[in-house]
C-alpha cells in the first residue's frame, strides 16, 4: 500500500564506498532516493570512500581498532543494532557480500527488524547466500526481496534455492553524469582499446586481455591497450607484457577518479572476466557512445550487448575468438560506426531514472 505524503527512511548497507560495482548502484541510488525526498543513511563497515553520496554517512570502518578482535567486533554489531533501532527505516537494503554463515545468519534474523531487501551481484551466488538451501531459505525466504542484478543469476537463485521473492532490477548509471565527465580532455596521443577493472584476483583476466590483444592486429595498426585499475597482479601483467615485447602498446594508467573520459576517447572497450554479475563498466562505455566487446561470460553481457548491434558478443573464454572480434571492429568500419551510433541509445532503460522507479515501485513508495 502506497502512503501519500510519508517520510519514508531507507538505511542502505555496504562494505564501503568505493571500487566495487555493488558499491557505485549503492551511492547512485543513494542519490536517486533522496532527490524523492526519502531519508537515506548510507552504512558502510570499511573506512574506505571514493564515491560521492547523499544523506548521512555512518562510517562503523572508523569505529574498528588495531586488534580488530571479539570485542571490538561485537561493539560496532551492537551500536549498527542501536542505530537501526532507534531510526526505524521502512526499508534495509543490502549491498554487502555474505560468506559467513553464522554471522549472516544473526544478521538477518536478530539485526535486521524491518522490511530487508538482499542484494546478489554476482553469477557466484555462495558470495551472498549459503549453499545449503535450507538454510538460505530460512535466512532469506521471507525477507522483502532478494534483488538480482541480472535474470540468469535471478533463475539461479530460485532453481537452486526455491525462493519464491527473487526479482531482477538491473544496475542503474547516472547517464547525465557520465556524459558530463567523459567530455573532460584526456593527454594520450594515440590511438587505443581500453579495459577496466580491478588486478587484485585474476576475475577480470586482463591477461586474456592482453594475450588476445597481442594475437590481433592491433599493435601492427600503432593502436594501442590501456588498462585502468589496481592490485597485486599488476606485476604479474607488466612481466606477460615484456614478454610479449609489447612494452611501447600496453599503458598501466592505475585507478582513475573519472575513467569515463578515457572510455569517451577509446576506439572500443573489452570485457574478459571469468564472471560477472551485471558489469556496470559496459553500461557506462556504451554510455560514453564507445561500443564494446565482452565475453559471454555468466552473467549481464548477454542482457547488454545486442551482437552486432552496440557491441560484439564473443564465445565465452574463447581468446581466439576474441582476437578475431578485436581485429572486425577494426577492419569493418561500417559495422564499427553502427554499433558505435546505437551505443547511448542502448542503455536508455539502464538510467538510474528508470532503474530507481523500479525500486520504488518494488518498495511501494509513490513517485515523487
Amino acid at each position: 500500500m502506497i502512503i501519500p505524503n510519508k517520510k519514508y527512511k531507507i538505511a542502505l548497507i555496504g562494505y564501503r564506498l568505493s571500487d566495487g560495482g555493488a558499491e557505485k548502484v549503492m551511492a547512485v541510488l543513494s542519490f536517486f532516493f533522496e532527490k524523492q525526498g526519502i531519508e537515506v543513511h548510507t552504512i558502510i563497515v570499511l573506512d574506505a570512500v571514493s564515491y560521492s553520496y547523499a544523506g548521512k554517512l555512518v562510517n562503523l570502518g572508523k569505529m574498528k581498532n588495531k586488534t580488530n578482535g571479539f570485542l571490538n567486533k561485537f561493539s560496532r554489531f551492537l551500536f549498527l543494532k542501536n542505530y537501526l533501532k532507534e531510526h526505524e527505516f521502512d526499508f534495509i537494503i543490502d549491498f554487502r557480500f555474505r560468506i559467513k554463515p553464522i554471522q549472516e545468519l544473526l544478521i538477518s534474523k536478530w539485526l535486521y527488524k524491518t522490511n530487508t531487501i538482499f542484494t546478489v551481484h554476482s553469477y557466484l551466488i555462495n558470495h551472498y547466500m549459503p549453499n545449503w538451501s535450507v538454510l538460505t531459505r530460512y535466512m532469506y525466504g521471507n525477507c522483502y526481496k532478494v534483488v538480482s542484478v541480472s535474470n540468469q543469476s535471478k533463475e539461479l537463485i530460485a532453481r537452486k534455492h526455491q525462493l519464491k521473492n527473487a526479482i531482477t532490477i538491473y544496475n542503474p548509471i547516472d547517464i547525465e553524469e557520465i556524459v558530463r565527465k567523459s567530455e573532460e580532455p584526456v593527454a594520450l596521443n594515440f590511438k587505443y582499446i581500453i579495459g577496466i577493472g580491478q588486478m587484485e584476483t585474476n576475475i577480470k583476466q586482463f591477461d586474456k586481455l592482453i594475450e588476445a590483444y597481442a594475437h590481433s592486429t592491433l599493435p601492427q595498426k600503432g593502436i594501442h591497450l590501456v588498462l585502468l585499475g589496481e592490485g597485486k597482479r599488476k606485476n604479474i601483467l607488466l612481466k606477460l607484457v615484456k614478454e610479449k615485447k609489447l612494452g611501447d602498446k600496453v599503458h598501466f594508467l592505475g585507478f582513475k577518479q573519472n575513467p569515463f573520459k578515457y572510455l569517451k576517447n577509446a576506439k572500443f572497450f573489452v570485457l574478459s572476466s571469468l564472471n560477472e554479475g551485471l558489469p556496470n563498466v559496459l553500461l557506462e562505455s556504451l554510455a560514453c557512445n564507445t561500443p564494446v566487446i565482452s565475453f559471454d561470460c555468466l552473467t549481464g553481457p548477454s542482457e547488454i550487448i545486442v551482437n552486432k548491434e552496440n557491441g560484439l558478443l564473443v564465445e565465452n573464454q574463447n581468446g581466439s575468438k576474441m582476437t578475431e572480434a578485436m581485429n572486425l571492429f577494426i577492419e569493418d568500419e561500417v559495422l564499427y560506426q553502427y554499433c558505435k551510433q546505437n551505443a547511448l541509445a542502448s542503455v536508455q532503460s539502464f538510467s538510474i531514472e528508470n532503474i530507481g522507479m523500479q525500486w520504488l515501485d518494488v518498495m511501494k513508495i509513490s513517485r515523487k
